[in-house]
């Protein structure tokens, strides 16, 4: 039996006005997607537990069936997988973004949590040069793609035992807003907890960027800088069962976010990194169907990540985010179906992560549509026509707790 999940990062949403009352589910065209949910199993699915912060995180976890109350102790160790940085049981990784600061009205305000989107190569060269500069054998810069980057903190856990419980806000929460009220400590310097110690760096690195070259390059161009770090996401290393541990599955994570193939690391994935995989809109759907295809002659699980829904989401843009969806559909969804018939048995699980609401521009804990679908079932499926919120809403089926959905997959 050969198993693929797929995962459109916050594809689930709310009704819109401007798309007629319609979430983007259902605005967008998507017969492939269509066609599992009258054919499978679909109803919804809570991924966030309560009391968490919703995010791919909790989110993904749940869906290869670890409980997030019980395995995550941060985005910045999962992070630190992927990128094979080593932790010690008393370092605390960071998760950092390269935002774009602007001053307005006396003010300064999360003009983009992304630096414009910035490139691999141009983030790449800043980070290597803050590590150079501000990097020492206590704290460490490495980087990732795009926006995403790592910091780790060696023995931060010891230096600073309240470290693990600051409060730090993710950069995607707080656009448009003034970063005061948001800064470690919310403005504070506490002793005990390192807030002094990542305000300092955070304004040593606004010094640092401000003229540093590709930001001028960029600005000539037109598009937004990278004219600062901002830190969130921080823990120290899980210590996680690997999915063969618990079911006897071996497989591949494939996917272009450092997070989600940090997570597949920690349950036993290899992690397939497919050129051209940039976690935003241009990533390459072709690469990703065809060495997730290739990947199942070998072993019987992959799990197929696509970030770009989830980034029209914060975008606040409707129609993008509809886009982003029917080219989901189209270049991953159809080519998976149509290449998994090749197998003598197979079974496919399709679900957005959690939901990213346009009018929020954030992530949400509400529950998500999911659609189970065995090849060449001859039982009769949901009788639904949509793979959408309201379709899996009116089957009445609901899975509670989102650790226990791949139980229902894998059996």
């Amino acid at each position: 039996m050969k198993y693929v999940i797929i995962v459109g990062d916050g594809m689930a949403d709310y009704p819109i006005d401007s798309l007629g009352g319609k979430t983007p589910l259902t605005a967008a065209k998507t017969p492939n997607m269509d066609w599992l949910a009258s054919h499978g199993e679909l109803g919804l699915v809570k991924t966030i537990p309560d009391g968490m912060a919703p995010g791919s995180e909790a989110a993904n976890l749940s869906i290869l069936g670890y409980d997030p109350a019980r395995y995550f102790t941060g985005r910045g160790p999962i992070e630190a997988a992927s990128l094979g940085v080593q932790l010690k049981a008393d370092d605390v990784a960071f998760r950092f973004n390269l935002v774009t600061l602007m001053s307005r009205d006396s003010s300064v305000v999360m003009e983009d949590y992304a630096a414009g989107h910035i490139t691999d190569a141009e983030a790449r060269e800043i980070v290597l040069d803050l590590d150079k500069q501000m990097g020492t054998k206590e704290f460490e810069f490495y980087p990732g793609v795009s926006y995403r980057h790592l910091m780790v903190w060696r023995g931060g856990a010891v230096r600073c035992p309240g470290l693990e419980k600051l409060e730090l806000t993710p950069p995607h929460d707080i656009i448009g807003k003034g970063i005061a009220p948001y800064l470690p400590g919310k403005g504070g310097t506490s002793d005990g907890n390192g807030t002094g110690q990542l305000i300092t760096l955070m304004e040593q690195s606004q010094r640092l960027l401000e003229n540093h070259p590709v930001n001028v390059a960029r600005e000539k161009k037109g598009v937004l800088p990278g004219n600062a770090i901002w830190f969130w996401g921080q823990g120290r290393s899980p210590r996680m069962t690997t999915l063969k541990e618990r079911f006897g599955m071996e497989g591949y994570v494939i996917s272009g976010v450092h997070l989600i193939k940090g997570i597949g690391a920690l349950a036993g994935l290899t992690v397939l990194d497919v050129p051209g995989a940039t976690g935003y809109f241009d990533t390459n759907y072709a690469g990703k169907t065809s060495y997730a295809l290739e990947a199942l002659r070998t072993k019987d699980f992959v799990y197929v990540h696509v970030e770009a829904p989830d980034e029209a989401g914060h975008m606040g843009d409707a129609e993008v985010k509809v886009g982003c969806i029917e080219a989901f559909d189209e270049k991953i969804v159809g080519p998976l179906l149509k290449g998994v018939q090749s197998f003598d048995s197979y079974k496919v699980m399709l679900l957005p992560d959690h939901a990213t609401p346009i009018r929020l521009r954030t992530h949400s804990s509400d529950p998500v549509p999911f659609v189970i679908y065995r090849g060449g079932e001859k039982k009769p499926g949901s009788g639904a026509n949509r793979f959408d919120e309201v379709s899996a809403r009116q089957t009445g089926i609901f899975v509670e707790t989102g650790h226990e959905l791949i139980e229902r997959f894998l059996a």
